[in-house]
């Protein structure tokens, strides 16, 4: 702190109050104090007046105004890590470390072969289920029908000759040529085939007519069954195959082709350019000063210019402190965590881990 050569004195008032206007009050003070002092010492002659003039010179300076703040960091990247759902062994690897990739591009395939059997069995079983629900949609087939219409006529003829059958035995029983019990026997003849003909009037009906509302549902049902099974197969096997979710550098790969990868291991990790962000930490004396949404400038070694970027983030909770009641001591050991994002994407000379130096604007 400035003014903390002034004595005893003005140190100690100055540690209460650290404003310019008061520091130059306290080498005031100082300057009349020494100024005393060397009148008791009988150093007021012409000689110690020098002396006097560089001693006040030099507590002028201390309270000149400090230098912009600055706290120590480093570059840090939020990593996106790359994995298949599925397990499998890795049958090709389409990028390599520190390769520039676009959106969409293909990072890598596993094996699919058991993906591609279950899709085309499901394809298969959807096909069937479609075609039964198409049947059942459609009624009988034509020759179907043709058969169900000839066996009508054949029960027509039928019945008209068992009408023509009991007139003749009427008339024969009316003149007493025979009993009775052969009119009852045409008559039931009759009635078969009659009986006969409706039959076969309502089964051609029916062969025109689809199935029943519910067997219709249920065929439809289980056609809707498959294809969602179908879906989920082409899913399992869409997810062999992982692209990239946006522009990034390929970071790490951590698998080679040939080994197995488990379901939901990392094959490689990406870093988009947006997602390299500066973390420096701030002792507790100065936090105060700090908000989110503020800028602030990052400057690290051959980076240029400064660049422009705002705090994201302010930790909640000190860090490289015990859990101890602090002191006013321990209090200045206390730093926070820091995060601030670019207001661009960043540039290419920011890599994680580098030392920052991160100011206010």
């Amino acid at each position: 702190m400035c003014c903390c050569g002034a004595g005893p004195e003005v140190s100690s008032t100055f540690a209460a109050g650290s404003k310019w206007a008061q520091c130059m009050e306290y080498v005031m003070e100082a300057g009349r104090i020494a100024a005393i002092n060397h009148s008791i010492a009988g150093a007021a002659r012409w000689g110690a007046r020098p002396v006097l003039g560089i001693v006040l010179l030099l507590l002028v300076a201390a309270c000149s105004e400090p230098a912009p703040t600055a706290w120590s960091g480093y570059a840090e990247g939020d990593y996106i890590y790359i994995a298949a759902p599925l397990a499998g062994r890795l049958e090709s690897l389409a990028v390599r470390e520190g390769q520039s990739v676009a959106k969409d591009a293909l990072l890598f395939t596993l094996d699919a072969e058991a993906e591609r059997a279950a899709s085309d069995e499901a394809a298969a079983r959807l096909a069937s289920a479609r075609a039964q629900a198409t049947n059942l949609d459609t009624g009988r087939r034509q020759d179907e029908i043709a058969v169900t219409q000839a066996q009508l006529a054949q029960a027509q003829v039928s019945a008209a000759f068992a009408q023509s059958e009991l007139a003749r035995q009427q008339q024969l029983v009316a003149q007493g040529f025979i009993s009775k019990s052969r009119l009852d026997d045409a008559t039931t003849t009759l009635h078969q085939a009659q009986a006969r003909v409706a039959e076969l009037t309502a089964a051609l009906r029916v062969a025109h007519l689809p199935a029943r509302v519910d067997e219709r549902a249920a065929t439809q049902a289980s056609a809707t069954a498959a294809n969602e099974v179908l879906r989920q197969s082409k899913w399992r096997e869409g997810q062999k195959q992982q692209t990239a979710p946006a522009d990034a550098l390929v970071s790490d790969v951590f698998f080679r082709a040939g080994e197995f990868v488990q379901a939901g291991q990392p094959v490689l990790s990406l870093l988009p350019p947006g997602n390299v962000k500066a973390r420096f930490f701030v002792p507790e004396a100065e936090l105060a000063k700090l908000k989110p949404g503020q800028a602030v400038m990052l400057g690290c070694d051959g980076c240029g210019s400064p660049i422009a970027a705002h705090i994201s983030r302010i930790a909640t909770q000190a860090e490289y402190t015990p859990p101890v009641i602090y002191s006013n001591a321990q209090r200045a050991k206390l730093v926070f965590m820091v995060e601030a994002r670019p207001d661009s994407a960043t540039p290419a000379v920011l890599h994680p881990g580098q030392p920052l130096d991160v100011r206010l604007p």
